[in-house]
């Protein structure tokens, strides 16, 4: 037997035979055997299997028996979400009212406990979140519960300010003085702090050698509605009363601005749910929120020999010479924790500022002692003489409602840094007229 026709019958193209059976044959029965072993015998189809999907654990609603439902009449309380196995979800379990009761904070579980708290009708509490609207959002400006104005950075490019309706506003002042006020801020926080200031943020970086200055980029929109849901349930909240809470001090863009708008950079920070920047609850949240943050940076600041504050979003840190010849291994460092924070560093607005140049905190000098900057000193006091010259009304150029308490304020600012040159300034201001 030849090669070929052994290995024709090893790989099943026919039978190789024996060489002790091997005669010679006819040429016509030569060319049969030899075409019936060349094609192959036929072999049933291989039936292909289908790969496995896993279903999606997608929301469906509830099938339709003859046109009606069929959830479950009982729900358990007022506004239960439906959930995926056609039932009611009970979010209203959990909690630690041993954080409630550690804080002095109101207990509520339910929408109906919650708007009983907040003295409003339970209907109140739903109109407020847009429970009725599509996609729990405003349609149009005017039936959203925010005033929206774009005002100018002054870095460049546009800020919104979101300030509450009358009746939303009322409800976050409750929350503010009922449950965000009782709960402290790190002592590193300083900005919208009861007993802190601007003034107490700069006192730690007084006679430094090395001021290092970072602001944080869109610092209010960059805490979303799921972080502010967090923050309330860290204090002991359910899950349920941390939802509504949320969604009462949370706001996102009426549907007609997104349209409008669209996906420019201006409105990008401001397209999903997040802290309204004009709201009365957003600067307490904004601390909450950034509660780790100064936790992680205080104590990075403490490994250097370093001093931080923190007002709102401007991050300050200062130190001896040891300190300065190590801020090429700091930086990073504070990059990188802010990063795993979730916030952004705004990158166009931070300084190294040493101690041969003027230093200043959030407006405040701080090389040898707290004062108020030359320039700012000089553009109030001129802008206190022409109201003396010319009437407080020529110099009320950004349209103050209320433009003396404007002035005072100001004035305050500076005697508080400054008590000689803010009694100089106050002279200037009782010598106005009013009537011009």
């Amino acid at each position: 037997m030849g090669l070929f026709q052994w290995l024709r019958g090893l790989f099943g193209f026919g039978d190789a035979a024996p060489e002790s059976s091997a005669q010679p044959h006819s040429p016509s029965s030569s060319r049969a055997s030899d075409s019936n072993r060349a094609t192959p015998a036929a072999r049933p189809p291989r039936k292909r299997r289908r790969p496995a999907r896993l279903k999606p654990l997608r929301f469906k609603p509830p099938r339709k028996v003859g046109g009606r439902t069929t959830l479950p009449k009982d729900r358990g309380y007022r506004f239960a979400r439906p959930s995926v196995t056609g039932g009611w979800l009970d979010l209203s379990q959990g909690g630690d009212a041993s954080r409630l009761e550690r804080y002095s904070l109101p207990v509520f579980k339910i929408p109906e406990q919650l708007a009983k708290w907040l003295e409003i009708p339970l209907g109140q509490l739903g109109w407020l979140v847009h429970r009725f609207d599509d996609e729990h959002r405003a349609a149009d400006e005017k039936s959203a519960h925010y005033f929206y104005r774009w005002i100018d950075k002054r870095a460049g490019g546009k800020r919104l300010i979101e300030a509450p309706k009358v009746k939303l506003k009322g409800v976050q002042w409750k929350i503010l003085d009922g449950i965000l006020r009782k709960v402290p801020a790190h002592p590193a926080a300083h900005g919208f702090v009861t007993g802190r200031s601007i003034s107490t943020n700069a006192v730690p970086h007084v006679g430094q050698r090395v001021v290092l200055q970072l602001d944080l980029e869109n610092f209010y929109p960059s805490v979303s509605l799921n972080r502010v849901v967090a923050i309330f349930r860290s204090l002991g909240y359910c899950r349920e009363a941390a939802i509504w809470l949320g969604r009462l001090t949370t706001t996102t863009l009426p549907a007609s601005m997104t349209a409008t708008f669209g996906r420019g950079p201006e409105i990008h920070p401001y397209r999903g749910r997040r802290l309204p920047q004009g709201a009365p609850t957003s600067p307490a949240l904004a601390n909450l929120s950034a509660f780790v943050l100064d936790l992680r940076l205080s104590g990075l600041a403490r490994t250097f020999g370093a001093n931080y504050t923190r007002y709102a979003d401007d991050l300050t840190f200062s130190g001896d010479a040891v300190f300065l010849k190590s801020l090429a291994v700091f930086i990073p460092l504070v990059k990188q924790i802010v990063r795993d924070e979730r916030f952004l560093i705004n990158r166009r607005k931070w300084r190294v500022l040493r101690n041969n140049q003027r230093q200043t905190v959030a407006g405040v000098v701080v090389n040898t002692r707290t004062n108020v900057a030359r320039k700012d000193y000089d553009r109030l006091k001129a802008t206190l003489t022409n109201c003396v010259r010319r009437g407080a009304s020529t110099q009320n150029h950004d349209r103050h409602e209320r433009y003396a308490s404007h002035l005072l304020g100001r004035i305050a600012h500076v005697a508080h840094l400054n008590p000689a040159r803010g009694e100089k300034l106050r002279v200037l201001y009782d010598q106005i007229d009013w009537n011009k």
